[in-house]
């Protein structure tokens, strides 16, 4: 397959160090807007007919008293009350009555990486005890994304760029990936010193059609866990540009503010240890619920995002996890990509820490504490990952290559890709995005 270098046409910004910018982000109150209007797209009514399905005589005061307490999330938009539009299914995913009265009614239901999970893990540690390795249980998968963006959402004839998701390939646990065909013969995959890993294509729009861009690829994804103790935990140098840099603040989502260095205080009291001072802060914000998200570019802190309003989905918590750890001295960056596990295939962000004499080490915050009393399997997810992912960023908000012109539609992660044209960025609500998985043996 022909693989052609886009360097002419579209200019390359080298990614030195992803701590001291943010990509060039669109700040104007009109996009802002624009986006949160987007989010915010349900009226009352439509709200309160979804919640009748399971409480059928709900109360305006009810209804009032939730958006107080900020899980029904709502806003005032040119006037009018408007709600999230994930509002309503957030209501039972968030607020404990109804929960238990969503529970009553529909059951348990149990996702596609919770069943995995439940013999997964417990596989991932034997095999990693008996044969003493930290890197374990390859999955080999075969991956088809498709990126569509509407008939006529661009001027027929224009140029449509755009860039999908792609594994990265230097990642131990991530190996052998292998590209199989794409939708146009000209593409350019993202060196590796980029944090965002993507493949670029262009198009042309034809009028009336869709515009199709399409990438298939296989790759190979194994879990990692790490069997730590406390005491074999080493002091951290540092003097090190690692420590420096992954302990520090960042523009805008890791900053220390009172709240946070307030928080961390009461997290970690006393305790000096790196691996217990990490198991203190992931059991705390396990009390959080997972909630699906508005869309990052209009957040403007995310973990305070997540203290405000007592919710957050992958990536939210894991940011909170980060600027936590970070200000108790323990080195953490992002990560993400997708979920790759049968039956639960989704977006996906996580985070990493850092150990002195061990190294990076994976830190799953949404999975939250895995259902054994055995300790390992325990607190697998705060130094372990299972198999099934695909890592496409190893930090947030950084540069894509080749250089996007215009602001990104998700500016913190990037994993559905983004799309543009001359004259501006293609939103989401413009185009939409597949993923499928074949699991090969």
């Amino acid at each position: 397959m022909k693989r052609t270098c886009w360097l002419g046409l579209c200019g390359v910004l080298l990614l030195s160090d992803c701590a001291s910018r943010l990509i060039n982000m669109d700040n104007s109150d009109q996009e802002k807007m624009n986006r949160t209007k987007i989010d915010f797209s349900k009226t009352k009514e439509q709200v309160t007919e979804y919640i009748r399905k399971y409480i059928p005589n709900v109360t305006e005061e009810q209804l009032l008293q939730w958006e107080n307490e900020k899980v029904l999330e709502c806003m005032i938009i040119d006037g009018k009350k408007m709600y999230f539009y994930n509002a309503a299914p957030n209501l039972f995913r968030i607020n404990k009555e109804a929960i238990a009265i969503k529970l009553a009614k529909d059951g348990l239901e149990q996702d596609g990486k919770d069943k995995v999970n439940a013999t997964h893990v417990p596989q991932v540690i034997s095999e990693a005890k008996a044969k003493n390795e930290i890197i374990v249980h390859p999955v080999r998968m075969r991956v088809k994304y498709t990126l569509t963006v509407k008939p006529n959402a661009v001027p027929e004839g224009e140029i449509i760029r755009c860039w999908l998701p792609f594994p990265r390939t230097d990642q131990p646990r991530q190996t052998d990936v292998k590209l199989l065909n794409t939708s146009e013969s000209q593409y350019n995959i993202s060196l590796v010193e980029y944090k965002h890993s993507a493949l670029y294509m262009e198009k042309k729009a034809e009028k009336e059609k869709p515009t199709v861009f399409s990438a298939e690829y296989e790759y190979t994804s194994s879990a990692e866990w790490h069997q730590l103790k406390p005491e074999d935990i080493k002091p951290y140098k540092k003097e090190t540009s690692l420590y420096k840099e992954y302990t520090s603040e960042r523009e805008k989502h890791i900053r220390f503010t009172p709240r946070i260095k307030e928080l961390a205080q009461q997290i970690v009291g006393s305790e000096q240890n790196p691996l217990l001072k990490v198991r203190k802060i992931y059991e705390w914000i396990n009390q959080f619920p997972w909630a699906s998200a508005r869309e990052y570019s209009t957040l403007e802190n995310i973990p305070e995002y997540v203290l405000d309003n007592k919710h957050g989905d992958c990536g939210q918590v894991s940011l909170l996890f980060i600027t936590l750890a970070r200000y108790c001295g323990i080195p953490a960056k992002f990560q993400s990509g997708f979920m790759m596990h049968p039956g639960g295939t989704n977006m996906h962000d996580w985070a990493q820490v850092y150990f002195e004499g061990t190294g990076w080490v994976p830190v799953d915050q949404s999975f939250g504490l895995f259902p054994s009393e055995n300790k390992d399997e325990k607190y697998f997810f705060t130094a372990g990952i299972d198999s099934y992912r695909m890592i496409v960023n190893d930090d947030y908000s950084c540069p894509l290559y080749p250089k996007k012109k215009y602001p990104r539609s998700e500016t913190v992660d990037f994993q559905r890709g983004e799309v543009e044209w001359r004259k501006g960025n293609l939103y989401f609500n413009q185009w939409k995005w597949n993923l499928q998985v074949e699991y090969l043996k």
